[in-house]
Parts: C-alpha cells; structure tokens; sequence
C-alpha cells in the first residue's frame, strides 16, 4: 500500500490537481492507495466514483496540517505501507515515519532565498526522502542549487490522460463562434503576472496589422483579469481577445482543439516560476503546437522547432516574432503534428514506469 498526501485534489480544478489526480489514478491500478486530501466542497460525490480510499480533512491551513499529519501518523502505526508520496515538502514536515518517502516538487515552492527559514526548512525535509521527483530538468537543478543532496532529485514529468472524444455539438458551437477568426491563439491559464498575458496581448496587437482575423482567446480567472482586460480595451482590441471563464472540460477542450497555436510565454515573477506546464502538453494532444518562455521548465514540454518555439517571455519583439514565424505559411500545422506525437510520451502508463523504477 502507498499513501499519498495532497493540498491539491480534485473536484478542485487546476494543473497540480490534475497531476495529483493522475498519478493517483495510474498507480490504483497498480496499487492499493490511500489519499489525505485537503478538504472541498462537493467532494463526495467524486470521491465515491473513485477504487481508492480518499480522507478529507477541512479547517484552517495551519491547524488543517497538523490535523493530516496527526491522521497519517495514527494510519501508519495502524496499517503496512510500502511508502509515502506527497505533492509537497510541506505535507510531509509533520510525518514521522521510517517509511520511504518520496516529494514531488514543482517549482515555486521551493525557490525561496538560501539561507531562509523556508529554504532550510524545504532542505531538511528534501534531504530526509529517498527521492524528490522534480517536473522538470529546470525544476530539479533549482533544488540543487537550494541545497538538496544532487543524487535524491530525479526528473519525472507530469503525465496526461488520453484525450476525450470531443464533444460534437460544443465542438460545432465553438466552430460557429470563431467563424472566420484565424489565425487562432490561445491560454488557458490562471490570470496572474506569471504567465505574460499582457504582452501576449501587445504582440497581437501588432500581430493584427498583418492578420486582420486574428483571435486570442484567453481561459482562466486570477487576480489579474482585470489589469488585462483593462489593457484590451486601452489597445482596442475587444473584437481580437475573448474571455471565458468557469467553463466546462467539454467547452475547454474544444476551444483548444480549435485553435491553431497555445501561448503561454511565461517569466520568473517574484519567486513564481513555471516548473513544467502541462497545458503545453495537453494542447500538443490535439495537434496544437505551443510558444512557451525560455525561464523555467517549459523545454521539457516543448521541442524547440519541432513541437512549437521557445523565447524570451521578457521581450515583446521575440514573442511577436515568434509568433509570426508559427503563423507563416502555417508553420503551426507543422508543428502541430510532431506535438501531438511528441505528447504521446506523457501518458500516464508510461510515465508510472518511472515511477516504479525508484520505487523499486
């Protein structure tokens, strides 16, 4: 039997949810699994579709850590595990255990000043698994550099689901919107400074001067949404970007299989960096190809000219001329067929394979 431990679970929406999600999923049919996982509204009715036992535990964030450890204790004494996977270093500061443990980590959480309390704190913790899992070769000599014992950090990156059959009447109904709009781009994505909406939005404003037709559609909520939206009116480019938001899967995936290039430029803001960014993959799956920022773990999720482009997410000219090279001739097309090939290798069957290998 393995535990894991999560902050991020489903029915909660959002990338590490997913990640969390599916490797749970994939290793349950491998397995028997245990979850602790943070406490969600309506989480009963998806708990009770799943084969694995999933414990919820609510309250304020500090005591609720105290309230998971003191459950996954008790559990440990009471029943045989083979091991503990966490989705971070914090959910495993209170365990006490002799059990192997393992930490994935992703990449903000652990870039923080050398020397600090949280840096000392994350390195005590890291340096006491028998591995941490890194989402990336950025990722992984990040935590290098903050102090982990180089040999402990291996590279897995976050797998995907087969992709869904789309459904056809949202299918048509995404089609009839965009009508004529190409070329297509898109984000989906939280709002905030991380991920370069605003000068995505800057390029497309030149971008339109050479593609009268060009849309930007933009999916997600955050605490930027309206900065952003504020720029779109300032740059008058209301009929160019659309906004959706708490949409459903089914209308998500249409208005990525219908689009022609994912653009997620990101930066380092602050201590926040991309550690990997699954979404690349999940577009790659329905031959959309990605423009993604050369700072952090985006080369591990996009091929540099074969599945999309990487750039200089803090230049507005290497964007717009990124761009452009992707909608060309329709360079996009291209691209688009090698990412979906590409993204083949990020199921999640193959990706437990590695998985398996340290646990082993």
């Amino acid at each position: 039997m393995y535990i894991i431990i999560t902050r991020a679970f489903p029915p909660e929406l959002g990338g590490m949810q997913s990640l969390m999600w599916g490797l749970t999923k994939e290793m349950s049919k491998n397995f028997l699994i245990k979850v602790f996982a943070d406490y969600q509204e309506s989480h009963e009715n998806f708990d009770n579709c799943e084969n694995f036992s999933i414990e919820r535990v609510g309250g304020i964030k500090f005591l609720r850590k105290i309230r998971k450890a003191q459950l996954v204790n008790q559990f440990l004494r009471e029943n045989k595990v083979k091991g503990i996977i966490a989705d971070h270093w914090k959910s495993l500061e209170l365990i006490n255990t002799n059990k192997k443990k393992y930490c994935l980590i992703h990449g903000k959480e652990i870039n923080h000043p050398q020397g600090s309390s949280l840096n000392q704190r994350l390195i005590k913790v890291l340096n006491n698994v028998e591995k941490v899992i890194a989402n990336s070769e950025y990722t992984k000599n990040l935590a290098i550099k903050s102090g982990v014992v180089e040999h402990k950090v291996v590279v897995i990156n976050p797998g995907v689901n087969p992709v869904q059959e789309l459904n056809k009447k949202t299918s048509d109904k995404v089609e009839s919107l965009l009508k004529i709009k190409t070329p297509r781009l898109i984000t989906v994505s939280r709002f905030d400074k991380r991920k370069n909406h605003e000068k995505v939005i800057m390029a497309i404003r030149n971008l339109k001067q050479l593609y009268p037709n060009i849309v930007y559609i933009c999916v997600g909520y955050g605490e930027e949404e309206e900065n952003i939206k504020k720029l779109v009116n300032e740059l008058d480019l209301t009929s160019q970007v659309m906004f959706f938001k708490e949409i459903s899967l089914d209308l998500k995936n249409s208005l990525v299989a219908k689009s022609d290039i994912f653009v997620m430029p990101s930066v380092i803001h602050k201590t926040s960096v991309e550690g990997f960014g699954i979404s690349y993959i999940e577009a790659a799956q329905y031959n959309v190809p990605s423009l993604g920022g050369k700072d952090g773990g985006a080369s591990d999720a996009i091929v540099h000219e074969k599945t999309g482009l990487i750039c200089d997410g803090n230049s507005l000219d290497d964007i717009y001329s990124s761009l452009n090279f992707m909608i060309k001739n329709k360079k996009y097309k291209e691209l688009g067929e090698n990412a979906k090939e590409y993204a083949a290798n990020f199921q999640w069957d193959k990706i437990l394979d590695k998985y398996k290998k340290i646990f082993n």
